[in-house]
């Protein structure tokens, strides 16, 4: 039997005090509502990666739905833009806020090339829906599922935002994926995918890697290979974690304790658990808990 770990994360990353990603994640049974204000100075990049949501609009009057590897670009310079987005389940969705002033600056170049840049639309506001490439598909998922030292964390995340930035705004002759030609099909990437949401469904009792392979019909070399390239780690070290931070954030709620906390994401023994999570984060779960009190 099945645990039920379903859950439901926001998180918000800010880099150079300007730019923003923001991270809805719905794997829960539920819609779920995220809010937030944004002023009318920003762009917005809506990436849905997973499932589907829609963004509610003058108090719900107005929505504008997401698809499953759909994007949405909006601007309206002519008032605030607060973001209303209901995430349906098993969904996710990345956002990227970017002042219109820094993106000028740094496609300055590029104004007859990207429409609103241009000095007779500078003012208006802008809508658009597009796919989501599998080269911009990678670099979202890298962002989603990132294994980094805090150090280093800004500066990741930094480079990625831009990245997605060139490469939503590239033209028609997409660059290489990643340098893995393996990855351009987006049947192999729709398998990695795959394979992932197996793992993270099962992490309680996870399939070996073979086991694993079989089920998403991949060689077992090209699964280890495109899971690194798409989510920057090996898959079990990916799903461990995961299980931490999942178990970080039962811990917090409360609503559990450290032995029901192991058991849902699948150590046998309170040991093992406190032994794993130590290794994470550097203490005990039970240290963990008092620091938050």
């Amino acid at each position: 039997m099945e645990e039920n770990v379903a859950q439901s994360i926001y998180d918000e990353i800010s880099l150079d005090s300007d730019i923003i990603i923001l991270k809805f994640i719905n794997d829960t049974a539920g819609t779920k509502v995220f809010k937030r204000e944004v002023k009318s100075s920003y762009l917005q990049f809506h990436f849905c990666v997973k499932g589907g949501a829609s963004f509610s609009f003058n108090n719900g009057n107005y929505r504008l739905p997401i698809a499953d590897e759909t994007s949405l670009l909006l601007y309206n310079p002519q008032r605030d833009l607060p973001i209303e987005v209901a995430v349906n389940p098993g969904s996710w969705v990345l956002s990227l806020l970017i002042p219109i002033t820094r993106f000028h600056s740094l496609f300055s170049r590029d104004a007859d090339y990207i429409t609103f840049l241009s000095e007779e639309n500078r003012d208006r506001k802008y809508y658009k829906d597009a796919p989501i490439s599998p080269s911009m598909a990678i670099v979202i998922n890298q962002l989603l599922n990132y294994n980094l030292h805090p150090s280093v964390k800004p500066l990741y995340f930094k480079a990625k935002a831009y990245e997605l930035l060139s490469l939503y705004f590239n033209r028609p002759a997409d660059a290489d994926v990643e340098q893995c030609p393996f990855l351009v099909d987006e049947a192999n990437v729709a398998r990695i995918k795959k394979a992932k949401e197996i793992i993270l469904k099962r992490m309680a009792e996870p399939p070996s890697l073979q086991q694993l392979a079989d089920e998403v019909q991949l060689p077992i070399n090209r699964l280890k290979e495109g899971f690194k390239q798409i989510y920057g780690d090996t898959v079990f070290s990916f799903l461990f974690d995961h299980k931490m931070e999942y178990a970080r954030q039962l811990l917090v709620s409360g609503a559990h304790n450290v032995n029901e906390v192991g058991l849902m994401v699948g150590y046998s023994t309170a040991s093992h658990f406190i032994s794993a999570f130590k290794k994470k984060y550097g203490t005990t779960p039970k240290k963990y808990v008092m620091a938050l009190t």
